[in-house]
């Protein structure tokens, strides 16, 4: 029978990251792994990078190998030119690179994505459905799938605009402005008082709790850095370390929201191939967010693939809420 100190030592060899480095056309790919089994591809929302899944991957690294991920463009994730737009087709066959690369005996992986990477998750679904064998797809924000899908465009296309006149502050007050209750982005469904904070930190997408704050997603208002942010800022005050990690995300806030946040939030997803591939997706809603822009999103794809829906703690950013309960529904969606 295992000793404690062997029980200590192989649940610490599970949770160590080990890092790695893919090359792919145009961009140099920084990733990092955790635990051993099934592949588990844990995609960063916004501007978040792989430092947002810390506490997720490692409560799930026991059950699957995880790896998360620098979007290329971002933090480790260098570009081997000038950043452009960037298209949701150019990320998703990032993913497939990496699930080629790190799929035991290439087996199908299991994928989560939040925000503006469950975009990414869909369209690695439709154009590599032999690739994957699970997409949890939490609250992304198809604008093109809302009851008026101009208006959430002119949302997403006023925050850039802000940014490149104004810089980032007055693109997230843009954000949190333009969805929020009173802003009707979505069609009349936006009417229940959630307050303009939550609305801010939607579109921006999740964080994680790692003690650290992550960037925003696009959404339907504040971003995953400002989420972690605040969070860290309390129960996990955040060492050097993981403050570190919420600057090197808020520094990718200006690829985000240039170069990510329209043309993510406006991709028109393939939702033949996704009816196909239906019994692979789960499209997530969270519990706190069902009448922001993301979820109403969200729950119109289900509705039009016939994919099954999975209710997740929080709102719209809540794996940077409570990252052990979302961890743990999660797992359970993962599994069922």
């Amino acid at each position: 029978m295992p000793t404690t100190d062997a029980t200590t030592a192989a649940a610490t060899a599970a949770t160590a990251v080990r890092t790695g480095r893919l090359e792919a056309p145009g961009a140099t790919l920084h990733y990092e792994v955790r635990g051993r089994g099934p592949l588990l591809v844990m995609m960063p929302g916004g501007s978040a990078d792989a430092g947002i899944y810390d506490t997720l991957a490692a409560g799930l690294a026991d059950r699957w190998t995880v790896v998360a991920f620098d979007p290329r463009g971002y933090s480790r994730s260098t570009l081997h030119g000038p950043a452009g737009e960037q298209l949701p087709g150019t990320h998703s066959e990032d993913i497939a690179r990496l699930i080629e690369l790190l799929s035991p005996d290439g087996a199908p992986a299991a994928v989560f994505g939040s925000s503006s990477s469950a975009i990414v998750a869909l369209d690695l679904l439709s154009r590599r459905p032999g690739l994957v064998g699970r997409v949890v797809a939490h609250e992304p924000p198809l604008v093109e799938l809302l009851p008026d899908p101009a208006a959430g465009r002119a949302v997403f296309a006023a925050v850039r605009e802000s940014f490149l006149r104004d810089g980032v502050e007055a693109a997230m007050a843009t954000m949190a402005a333009g969805l929020a209750p009173e802003g009707g982005a979505g069609g009349g469904r936006y009417e229940v008082a959630t307050g303009a904070d939550e609305e801010s930190r939607a579109a921006t997408g999740p964080v994680e709790d790692g003690g650290a704050t992550a960037p925003p997603e696009e959404s339907g208002g504040a971003s995953e850095a400002e989420a972690k942010g605040k969070a860290g800022a309390g129960a996990k005050a955040g060492t050097g370390a993981e403050a570190a990690t919420v600057r090197r995300m808020m520094a990718n806030l200006p690829v985000f929201l240039e170069h990510v946040l329209c043309s993510f939030s406006g991709h028109a997803p393939d939702l033949d191939a996704l009816r196909v591939a239906g019994p692979k997706l789960v499209v997530g809603v969270g519990r706190d967010s069902r009448a922001l822009l993301p979820a109403v999103a969200a729950e119109r794809l289900a509705q039009r693939v016939g994919s099954a829906t999975a209710e997740f703690p929080g709102g719209h950013v809540g794996l940077t809420e409570d990252p052990v309960a979302f961890g743990a529904r999660l797992r359970e969606v993962l599994l069922g």
